[in-house]
């Protein structure tokens, strides 16, 4: 292709009249055009395959794909939980679809349970979408905001969500009552 290297100084011509157009040449605007980071919207999703068990929480700005089992808190941009998946505890994300099982809270902007998920919590959302065979048991309330409630409001950085647990009245007994 080449035979010599140019000498400094020397005009050097381009084949196809100079305006020729390379991916070495020149960036697509495209990529010139994005920010130096990726868009969360862009991201490749992280999957929690189905043989990783998780003790702890979960926090990604992105897109998270869980197969696998999580026993803690989920806050992420984006989740899917897949046919196998089990969480338990509280999940925040703007999207939410879940196929698996659920033992605690699901907050979201658009939460879709599809056919074969079953949930035991309660659902805060804006969207809530119940295909036919799907579980849920708990209680469902739309908020305008349903996100802004997982902040904690004395700003130790604790999410304000949780595992769905019931608690049962007080009962006196006649002993206890003198």
């Amino acid at each position: 292709m080449f035979t010599t290297k140019p000498e400094a100084g020397e005009k050097i011509t381009k084949l196809g009249g100079g305006d020729a157009k390379t991916p070495f040449t020149e960036r697509p605007a495209t990529y010139a055009s994005k920010s130096p980071g990726p868009s969360a919207s862009k991201m490749v999703p992280s999957i929690i395959g189905d043989d990783l068990t998780i003790r702890g929480n979960v926090t990604s700005k992105g897109e998270i794909q869980v197969d696998g089992e999580i026993e803690g808190d989920i806050r992420c941009g984006s989740l899917l939980l897949g046919d196998k998946s089990k969480v338990t505890g509280g999940v925040a994300a703007e999207d939410v679809v879940v196929r698996g099982h659920v033992v605690g809270s699901i907050r979201g902007l658009r939460i879709t349970l599809q056919a074969q998920s079953h949930v035991e919590g309660d659902i805060f959302h804006q969207s809530l979408a119940i295909e036919q065979g799907a579980y849920f048991e708990g209680k469902s309330r739309r908020s305008d905001n349903p996100l802004e409630e997982v902040k904690a409001p004395g700003g130790n950085g604790s999410a304000n969500f949780g595992s769905h647990s019931a608690s049962s009245p007080s009962v006196l007994s006649p002993v206890a009552a003198e």
